[in-house]
């Protein structure tokens, strides 16, 4: 008997996901929800480092204030992002927000993976009772919050502590092996800022700063400087290669937006791929070993590359706002350079130029819709 019920069940079930807007799959939580995350996070904690920054100029301490505000919202603003990604009813996502605050203050230095976490499980529970009753206006901001306050206090601090272990390690390896982790971590996260996720938020859950982080501050912060060399290559790589193609809009969207409207013709022939990812291998451990550009600013600028200029910006920040702890030099200034813009363009081109004539990147592989 149950073996002949069971299939009703299921399809009874999956009626009701499908009429809660309830899907389960990678693309929802892994794309949409991080990439979602990412934009609360420019629209608080980044924008907010923003504000302060101008707040160190004579007279304009305001806007110190203004962006210390702004930076104190970002779980609350990430969880309403992530609610909006996940279609969430609007007395859901106006709930979120108390689930955001509570992950991300309760989650430590994982609190943006605390926060991506919970308020996925917490939006979808409350997605689920959302308008099942005729006391709407009490079950649905009760459920949600339950639950994700619920998870924060009980799960929010492991997931700090995990996230604190984790970069304690990258700290630990990037100090011990900088040619090596300068590779790793300038390709992976370069390709992270390519494919349709969130970089950006990779490296905020990561903690990939030297900001506030104590004894892993120098280890972190090459790792940001690796990740932004990661990502200019990808950035500043796929806008010079594709100029013949494209043009100065090419050059633009790409060089100062983003890389990932590549995507299209990357799943075409992916060897477009190939010199940009080289020039990404190059500029990363000489980042971390020969010009030691270190992020001191919010981790979340090590993940933004050339996009708006964020990158190099929050590097700039870290020296003279942060908790840089040597002198700015002329050496550091060639670094940036070099390894936000001028290598990426020159080697991504040498390469690409290599690769159209043994054939394996043909005329308007990468011209853009």
């Amino acid at each position: 008997m149950d073996n002949e019920i069971q299939p009703e069940e299921k399809k009874g079930f999956r009626a009701f996901l499908e009429r809660k807007n309830i899907e389960i799959s990678l693309k929802r939580y892994g794309i949409d929800a991080l990439g979602a995350m990412a934009l609360g996070l420019f629209g608080s904690l980044l924008i907010g480092t923003i504000f302060k920054a101008i707040g160190l100029i004579p007279h304009l301490e305001f806007f110190a204030q203004i962006g210390g505000y702004a930076q104190s919202v970002s779980g609350a603003a990430m969880a309403v992002a992530i609610a909006f990604a996940l279609k969430a009813p609007p007395f859901v996502m106006y709930s979120s927000a108390a689930v955001g605050y509570a992950a991300n203050t309760l989650g430590g230095a994982g609190g943006p993976l605390a926060v991506l976490i919970i308020a996925i499980v917490a939006v979808e529970f409350g997605k689920a009772v959302s308008k099942e009753t005729k006391v709407d206006i009490l079950v649905t901001p009760f459920v949600t919050i339950f639950v994700g306050g619920g998870l924060s206090i009980l799960v929010a601090p492991y997931i700090g502590i995990l996230v604190g272990y984790l970069s304690s390690f990258i700290s630990w390896a990037m100090t011990c092996q900088p040619l090596i982790m300068g590779i790793i971590v300038s390709v992976v996260i370069g390709i992270a800022l390519t494919l349709p996720i969130s970089s950006a938020a990779i490296c905020q859950a990561l903690m990939l700063s030297g900001a506030g982080a104590g004894e892993n501050a120098e280890g972190l912060a090459l790792a940001g400087g690796a990740a932004i060399a990661g990502c200019c290559a990808q950035m500043v790589g796929f806008a010079v290669m594709s100029f013949k193609e494209n043009g100065v809009g090419g050059l633009v969207s790409q060089g100062l937006g983003t890389s990932m409207i590549q995507m299209p013709n990357i799943i075409k022939n992916p060897r477009i791929w190939i010199p940009p990812t080289l020039a990404s291998a190059i500029t990363g451990p000489l980042a971390t070993c020969v010009f030691k550009l270190m992020m001191y600013d919010v981790p979340i600028n090590s993940g933004m590359g050339t996009c708006g200029l964020l990158g190099p910006i929050g590097l700039i920040i870290g020296w003279f706002g942060g908790e840089y702890p040597g002198t700015v030099t002329a050496f550091d200034w060639i670094g940036l350079a070099l390894v936000c813009f001028v290598l990426p363009a020159v080697l991504s081109l040498i390469f690409c130029e290599i690769l159209r004539k043994v054939g394996w990147i043909k005329e308007n592989d990468l011209r853009l819709d």
